[in-house]
C-alpha cells in the first residue's frame, strides 16, 4: 500500500523556521522525483520545490528561492522541506508528491500538513 505521510507542520511566527517531512512507503522511493506543493485557502495548488531521484537536481518557485531548501534521504525514504524566513503568505497546506514517468506515469500524493505563519 502506497503511503506518503507528511509531518512537522504547525504555527510559526513571521521570520521563523520550520522543517516538514514526508515519509514514503509502498513504492521504490529512490526511483521517484519528489516535490512539495502547497495550497492556500481560495487558491490553486502550486509547486513549491522539487528534487530529482538522486537528490542532485532541485528546483524552486521564485517566491521561496533562497528561503526554502528541499532535500531527501533515500535510506530513510523521506523528503524534507526546510523553510526559513517564513512569511504570512507562506501559510498553506503543504503536500508531498511523488512521480515516476517512464512511459506510464506513476504519481502519488500525501494528505497534507498545515503550516500557519502568524504572530
Amino acid at each position: 500500500q502506497v503511503q506518503l505521510v507528511e509531518s512537522g507542520g504547525g504555527l510559526v511566527q513571521p521570520g521563523g523556521s520550520l522543517t516538514i517531512s514526508c515519509a514514503a512507503s509502498g513504492f521504490t522511493f529512490r526511483s521517484y522525483a519528489m516535490s512539495w506543493y502547497r495550497q492556500a485557502p481560495g487558491k490553486e495548488r502550486e509547486l513549491v520545490a522539487g528534487i530529482g531521484s538522486g537528490g542532485r537536481s532541485t528546483n524552486y518557485a521564485d517566491s521561496v528561492k533562497g528561503r526554502f531548501t528541499i532535500s531527501r534521504d533515500n535510506a530513510k525514504n523521506t523528503v524534507y522541506l526546510q523553510m526559513n524566513s517564513l512569511k504570512p503568505e507562506d501559510t498553506a497546506v503543504y503536500f508531498c508528491y511523488a512521480r515516476l514517468g517512464l512511459g506510464r506515469v506513476y504519481e502519488y500524493w500525501g494528505q497534507g500538513t498545515q503550516v500557519t505563519v502568524s504572530s
